[in-house]
């Protein structure tokens, strides 16, 4: 089960990336969706500029695709600030951030992806540095160790996560500003498909963008996404233009259902059904079948399939709701009809 999957909110990898840069927005003014978030945004960062001070230490959490590292990039670029990139994988022991926090001019903002991937360690390195803007260095070792106080120039902390339940409770205190991401209505995924494909001089009708939207899972990675491989595909079988037909072709050749599930979502939903009954069942017990990590069903597969109605957690597990098993016209179990 373990494979590449072009509905999944997580990147590719670089080249995706390097290509998703280019579609990306750089101001807060051309960002789409998420409308609560860009207003606090604004209201922060136009008061920062004014009193000529780094921007508090801000938390963007939710699912992967949402816009999280593009909202960095756009604080960085609206403040005038240079912004300093790395990961929470990356930064394995104090000793990693020593050089990037002693480098930092003042103003300058601190980017960690994945940050509930820090080490404990780590995480408790940053407290002073994020609080008091100063860092401990420990000079020798033994009886002769030593001490030194190292002043940080003020900067900003930017952290992006998909489990912030994962961060410790004292290390997100120290997050002046926090933002939960959900998932986008099809609206706002109309708007962002048909500015991609504006730029990438892609002629769509609304039909097919309307088609798009419906099938990216409320994600605007998957939107971009989809978009190159309907274009790719209109290209090849036909004049380059996209409209519904040959959209909807597209995407079933890559497996995309009405509703935006692929293999794995309909795998997570029919193991639940066939193994298990319906649920309910553990999230641990549906990995060990799927032979799957527990973390990428917690993180990638579930958190459509709760949006959308088609899985509810309960104290006893995991179970498939009636919604689903329509979907996949699956016939429920003989009296389980009212539990749904």
């Amino acid at each position: 089960m373990s494979v590449e999957r072009i509905i999944s909110g997580k990147s590719l990898g670089g080249v995706e990336e390097k290509y998703n840069l280019t579609l990306r927005p750089s101001k807060l003014a051309e960002y789409i969706g998420q409308k609560e978030i860009i207003a606090k945004l604004s209201i922060s960062v136009r008061a920062a500029r004014e009193r000529q001070e780094p921007i508090e230490h801000t938390l963007l959490y939710g699912p992967p695709g949402l816009g999280k590292t593009t909202l960095a990039f756009i604080i960085a670029n609206e403040m005038g600030a240079r912004l300093i990139v790395s990961s929470g994988p990356a930064l394995v022991r104090p000793a990693d951030l020593l050089g990037v926090l002693t480098n930092l001019e003042r103003g300058d903002i601190l980017f960690i992806d994945e940050i509930h991937r820090l080490a404990s360690p780590v995480e408790e390195y940053l407290y002073s540095a994020m609080e008091d803007f100063r860092i401990s260095i420990n000079l020798d070792k033994g009886i002769y160790s030593k001490v030194m106080e190292v002043p940080l120039k003020p900067f900003t902390l930017i952290g992006a996560t998909t489990r912030s339940g994962l961060l410790g409770t004292a290390f997100r205190e120290r997050f002046g500003i926090l933002h939960h991401f959900d998932f986008y209505p099809p609206e706002d995924l109309c708007e962002i498909i048909s500015r991609s494909a504006k730029m990438l001089e892609l002629e769509i009708d609304r039909e097919a963008v309307a088609e798009l939207a419906i099938r990216s899972r409320g994600t605007p990675r998957t939107a971009n996404r989809l978009l190159r491989r309907v274009r790719d595909y209109a290209q090849v079988h036909g004049d380059g233009k996209v409209n519904r037909v040959n959209g909807a072709a597209a995407l079933k050749m890559e497996g995309i259902d009405e509703c935006g599930l692929d293999q794995v979502d309909r795998k997570f939903l029919t193991t639940i059904i066939e193994y298990y009954d319906g649920g309910p069942v553990g999230i641990e017990a549906i990995a060990a079948t799927l032979n799957e990590e527990v973390d990428t069903l917690a993180d990638v597969v579930e958190p459509y399939l709760l949006k959308v109605g088609f899985v509810i957690r309960t104290r006893q597990g995991r179970k498939v709701t009636k919604k689903a098993f329509e979907h996949l016209r699956l016939e429920m179990p003989a009296g389980q009809e009212h539990l749904f």
